[in-house]
């Protein structure tokens, strides 16, 4: 009889634990002294959080927040609990939740996983991709908490699945009904990162933006480089799904700073696809597995906006997986193939 008590941790980005001023304020200010997120020394980094972000971001973030708040709180949240607990009674399994940053925490879920005596945990950062700022920032924060509160259990934690079968299918089966309706282009939309993040996550320290089709050539650096394996998701789903070369195309959102980040900009790539007087134009964001600030605001809100002032006609935000039924069998059948001894 085996002596393993297994567990499932899911981490999250997270959200503000309110729209108040005060928690969106709390909750900006320990995301961006993330190192791994605004990567400038800290002298630096505290500086320009605390002088240049922190006196007027928050209320703008605040008031953007109230347009999607919902009664249960946070959509990115309340979809993550939800998340967590049909999980957990599909797989018959102990299933923790955290947030990377504000509540619920990584710190007391690492705490709750100890008090249950778990002694091996499967790590699934909720980020399809590799990228300092995301999934690695959750799993260095969570290899550190139990280093430090449990160092007993022993901890599994799950590649990235950019182009795993499994979430392929489940975006490709969300995206279905909307793709069925008619459209004359689908934009896959990426979360943003600095180009500075791709060539630190390089390994090779050389291939990482240094042609333009650094993305297409087989190398060891595609193990973290959020670029190609957003590009390999796309690939994905356009074969599962037959999509046309000329139906598609990809961007990236969120950019923050003079610093270049990835291009194209999907506000721009909007707002020229409303020039053009595109009649339907869908938008679809894989980096994200549930609907959140990025999603519902800056696509469905302000992008639609954008689209129909440029000249355009229809913007229709195509949801993240969410709670979707082939999201939660994609992830049932990626912990069972990750927990085999």
């Amino acid at each position: 009889m085996s002596d393993k008590k297994r567990a499932v941790l899911l981490v999250n980005l997270g959200s503000p634990d309110s729209t108040s001023v005060a928690d969106v304020r709390k909750y900006l200010g320990e995301f961006l002294m993330d190192g791994r997120v605004l990567d400038a020394p800290f002298p630096i980094r505290w500086c320009i959080v605390n002088f240049a972000i922190l006196p007027k971001r928050p209320a703008e973030s605040a008031a953007a927040y109230r347009t999607i708040w919902t009664k249960e709180g946070s959509p990115l949240v309340v979809t993550s609990k939800n998340v967590r607990t049909q999980l957990e009674a599909r797989l018959d399994v102990p299933i923790e939740l955290a947030m990377r940053y504000q509540n619920p925490s990584i710190e007391s879920a690492v705490r709750k996983l100890k008090e249950d005596r778990a002694t091996d945990v499967l790590l699934i950062p909720l980020f399809p991709h590799y990228a300092m700022s995301s999934y690695e920032t959750a799993v260095v924060r969570v290899q550190e908490l139990i280093s430090k509160i449990a160092p007993e259990i022993r901890l599994k934690v799950m590649r990235p699945y950019y182009d795993h079968p499994e979430y392929i299918n489940a975006l490709v089966g969300v995206s279905k009904p909307y793709l069925d309706k008619g459209f004359d282009h689908l934009l896959f939309s990426f979360h943003g990162i600095p180009e500075r993040h791709l060539r630190k996550s390089d390994p090779t320290g050389s291939h990482c933006l240094a042609s333009p089709d650094c993305c297409t050539k087989p190398s060891k650096a595609h193990e973290t480089c959020y670029r190609a394996q957003c590009f390999k998701t796309v690939a994905a789903f356009a074969e599962k799904a037959g999509l046309p070369a000329n139906k598609y195309s990809v961007s990236f959102q969120s950019r923050l700073g003079r610093d270049p980040w990835l291009k194209p900009y999907t506000d721009l790539v909007i707002e020229d696809f409303g020039k053009t007087g595109m009649k339907k134009l869908l938008v679809i964001c894989p980096a994200f597995v549930s609907d959140c600030l990025e999603t519902i605001e800056e696509i469905g809100g302000r992008g639609r906006e954008s689209f129909h002032h440029a000249g355009g006609g229809e913007l229709e935000l195509i949801p993240c997986m969410n709670e979707s039924p082939l999201w939660l069998d994609a992830l049932a059948k990626m912990v069972k193939e990750n927990s085999a001894d």
